[in-house]
């Protein structure tokens, strides 16, 4: 019994100097223990997510990618894969496992080694949260006190929750809703049986046992889990046999993009950013709702990317990317073309080739395999073939210039040879040869009563470049200026009707000691010409004498109204032609003025955000262009509301005057319309006559130009959309050139000099064409202070004919003629404060 006794003793000694080293070690460590309670209000690091209007996903931005889920909505097999695997006993404990805790002594007795973690997920979330991975003994003790804490603080299921939203899984994914996206494409619901293996496994080891990185690791844990999982009869012997056989097969996936926006998603990252700071934004889970309509945005980026399409095969193919080999044609003449190649690889080294490509936007890697003489036969990046017949292959004659094209190609193999890597896309299901555009564009479409964005396109490609052409290219606007000028001489007496006289002018500057000659474009002259006409048909000369009837000054005073910058208006008469340089944002803004009745709204994008929780952390409150909107607040900055939950109503500045918009909207109507009569010989048509063909009587629309077609535009509205296009080169200084006639494409094609009207008009033509029918036309009424009264349409005098040589024109109140038209000779009331002999010399 004496050793019985010595044994309990030992015992109960051995017990009560445990409690006492634990009891102490505890006491030393209290003070660098964190407080386990911040964990009843955590907030995991989540990160942004931009979303269109109508809830697409556009972007995510944040260095850890998190889906957050509750614990009832990840599948339970995927949560008794993580027990099986890391804590099978983690509802019976009560945060340790002494009996891991004693498989791990063993091993350190035994090999000196801290190789066993005997972690528990409760340590394991203490860890995450709290303390660093190193293997240290003082840290596996903070881990144990920790982790009893936290099973006091919390219930086994928030514990559980917490831990499979925060354990990191490789690639920057954390969280089980992450990892199942980022490696498999899917949500957590969509997840096969192994794949839930795969990613149980995963805490171990992410780096390595990832099966991105090594399919062969992943393979194994996998096994190990599926294994454990049969243990424990998660699952039965029938799931184990398929899942152990199931194969390997992951790629790196990221954030399920629905609606393809990446200049948007940029201008609200820098936006978020600014308002919160970087750190904030990226990690708080912000939902940021945008303008954007998601179907507007395709159309947008769809119209923009095909116009620069059909200019860039306008002007020639400029040849292959690469030869993967090289061929050359035999000189015997044949039915079929025949090629005498060298070194051709086989089928295995092309696909191989091929796979090792990137392609842009939907441009797709092909390498020629056979060319015939009207079609070729193509591989494209993953190995299948596909023909390109002669429809997709006769644009493509040689590109010399911006100016000279080669002749038109009767062959394929005047084109093509085996061996060479090209660009092909799919237009009208058919595949046809392409190239990476060399010219720029961008299109902007916005809502004139708020000024939402509801659609914008920066480039042709982000991936290509981030410079978002938009908001960021200051380029010159040309005629784009006019009806800004014309507005202006609205309020300097002139009218619609007012005659002017089109005829070339001839400016000695004495001090550069040369004559200025400004041209119309085309060099075309009508002589007396009605204000209305004028502007539809972008008379240059017309609108220079009118920048000299109302001055400088006082032009570039009503410029400023329509939100433009001073500094960017040159103050010289240069400027009736468009010398200013605006971003095609600033100049869709200012044709918004005249589509909303005369208010400047401002252009925004981001309407909302919500938190993680889905509470309303801001919401924008837009400047209304209406008279007589109820203004609750007189808060007026519109970054800043004062409440969150109750918006404001706020009216936009009134710019200009009802009568005023009014008139310059019905007189850019006629650029789409013309006028006259063409029975009669009067007919005559605007320069965007183009538009005639979607049949609507709401556009109004402007074309511009600049020196030499560096850059073109066309803007255009109707009361519910005001739409900008801009097409040009980054280089400011490169020309878009001519087109020559090409004799294989006919009708088909646009030649002549790159303008407004041919080069920037399609665009927006096609955009329009798919959009415009989910706004239903309105006919514009009148506003107050305006009258329509009968003209001569060769003096704007007053008519008492009805046939035609007369037609009625808008007015406003007590500007309207005051005389009849008399006798055969014109009584013309000349628009411009110049010398009247001079004038009379010109026309006469």
């Amino acid at each position: 019994m004496s050793w019985f006794k010595k044994l309990l003793i030992f015992v109960v000694v051995a017990f009560f100097a445990g409690i006492t080293t634990i009891l102490v070690t505890y006491l030393l460590l209290k003070d660098e223990l964190p407080d386990v309670a911040t964990l009843k209000d955590v907030r995991l690091q989540t990160p942004m997510q931009v979303f269109t209007a109508d809830g697409e996903l556009i972007s995510q931005f944040g260095e850890q990618r998190r889906i957050p889920l509750r614990l009832d909505e990840m599948p339970p097999l995927l949560v008794q894969a993580f027990l099986a695997i890391e804590d099978t006993r983690f509802y019976e404990h009560p945060g340790i496992d002494i009996i891991g805790i004693i498989r791990a002594a063993t091993v350190v007795a035994t090999s000196g080694e801290l190789s066993q973690g005997a972690s528990t997920i409760t340590q394991q979330l203490a860890r995450n949260f709290f303390l660093s991975r190193e293997k240290k003994l003082i840290r596996k003790v903070k881990e144990i006190f920790l982790a009893i804490h936290i099973e006091q603080l919390l219930t086994k299921d928030e514990i559980l929750e917490l831990y499979l939203n925060k354990i990191e899984l490789g690639h920057r994914s954390f969280g089980v809703g992450a990892a199942a996206q980022v490696y498999f494409g899917k949500t957590v619901h969509e997840l096969t049986v192994d794949e839930m293996a795969i990613i149980a496994g995963l805490p171990k080891a992410p780096s390595i046992l990832n099966p991105v990185r090594s399919a062969s690791n992943a393979r194994a844990r996998r096994n190990v889990v599926l294994g454990r999982m049969l243990e424990t009869q998660a699952i039965d012997r029938a799931t184990y046999e398929a899942a152990i056989a199931a194969p390997v097969t992951s790629r790196l996936h990221g954030a399920q993009i629905t609606a393809s926006a990446p200049y948007i998603a940029e201008m609200v990252r820098q936006q978020m950013v600014e308002r919160f700071g970087e750190e904030v934004a990226y990690t708080e889970g912000f939902k940021v709702y945008t303008t954007i309509n998601s179907k507007e945005q395709a159309l947008a980026r769809r119209a923009l990317q095909q116009n620069l399409y059909d200019y860039d095969e306008r002007h020639g193919y400029r040849g292959p990317v690469a030869n993967v080999w090289q061929a050359k044609l035999a000189e015997q003449q044949t039915e079929e073309p025949v090629f005498i190649e060298t070194e051709r690889p086989d089928e295995a080294e092309i696909i191989n080739y091929l796979d090792r490509q990137q392609g842009i936007e939907d441009l797709v890697p092909a390498v020629v395999l056979q060319v015939n003489q009207q079609s070729a036969l193509v591989m494209l990046k993953g190995g299948q073939q596909q023909t390109l017949n002669w429809d997709g292959l006769k644009w493509a004659r040689s590109y010399i210039s911006d100016e000279r094209q080669g002749v038109a190609p009767k062959s394929a193999a005047a084109i093509l040879q085996p061996g060479m890597h090209i660009l092909v896309r799919q237009q009208n299901e058919q595949w046809q040869l392409s190239q990476i555009p060399q010219a720029s564009s961008a299109l902007v479409a916005l809502n004139p009563q708020d000024g939402a964005i509801k659609a914008l396109v920066g480039g042709y490609s982000f991936s290509q470049s981030q410079f978002n052409r938009a908001i960021q290219a200051k380029r010159q606007v040309g005629s784009n200026i006019k009806p800004f000028i014309y507005s202006a001489a609205l309020e300097h007496n002139y009218t619609l009707a007012s005659i002017m006289n089109d005829a070339p002018i001839h400016h000695w500057d004495s001090g550069a000691g040369i004559a200025w000659r400004p041209r119309n474009s085309p060099a075309v002259y009508d002589g007396p010409i009605r204000i209305r006409e004028a502007l539809a048909k972008s008379k240059n000369v017309v609108s220079i004498r009118l920048l000299r009837g109302i001055g400088i000054d006082a032009s570039i005073a009503q410029l400023q109204k329509f939100g433009f910058n001073p500094a960017d208006l040159p103050r010289n008469e240069t400027l009736a032609l468009g010398s200013a340089s605006l971003t095609p944002l600033e100049v869709a803004t200012g044709f918004a003025v005249f589509a909303n009745g005369g208010f400047l709204v401002q252009p925004y994008v981001v309407d909302k955000v919500l938190d993680a929780q889905d509470q309303l952390v801001f919401k924008h409150q837009p400047l209304l262009a209406c008279d007589d909107c109820v203004e609750s607040s007189q808060h007026t900055d519109t970054s800043e509301p004062t409440s969150a939950s109750e918006p404001t109503v706020t009216t936009a500045p009134r710019v200009i005057s009802a009568q005023n918009a009014f008139l310059i909207a019905d007189a850019l109507k006629s650029s789409v319309w013309g006028g006259g009569d063409w029975r009669q010989g009067t007919g005559w048509n605007g320069t965007a006559w183009q538009l005639q063909n979607l049949k609507r009587r709401d556009i109004s629309g402007k074309t511009g130009t600049t020196n030499d077609s560096k850059d073109t535009w066309f803007s255009g509205f109707t009361p519910q959309l005001a739409i900008t296009t801009w097409v040009g080169f980054d280089d400011a200084n490169r020309s878009l050139g001519r087109a020559l006639w090409n004799a294989n494409l006919g009708r088909e094609q646009s030649a002549g000099v790159e303008a407004g009207a041919r080069t920037a008009l399609p665009a927006w033509q096609n955009f329009a064409r798919d959009v415009l029918p989910a706004y239903p036309e309105q006919s514009v009424t009148p506003p107050v202070g305006i009258s329509s009264v009968r003209i001569d349409t060769t003096t704007g005098l007053l008519s008492r004919s009805t046939d035609h040589t007369s037609t009625f024109e808008f007015f406003k109140l007590g500007t309207e003629p005051t005389q009849y038209v008399s006798g055969s000779v014109p009584q013309i009331q000349f628009g411009e404060t110049t010398d009247k002999k001079d004038e009379l010399e010109e026309l006469f």
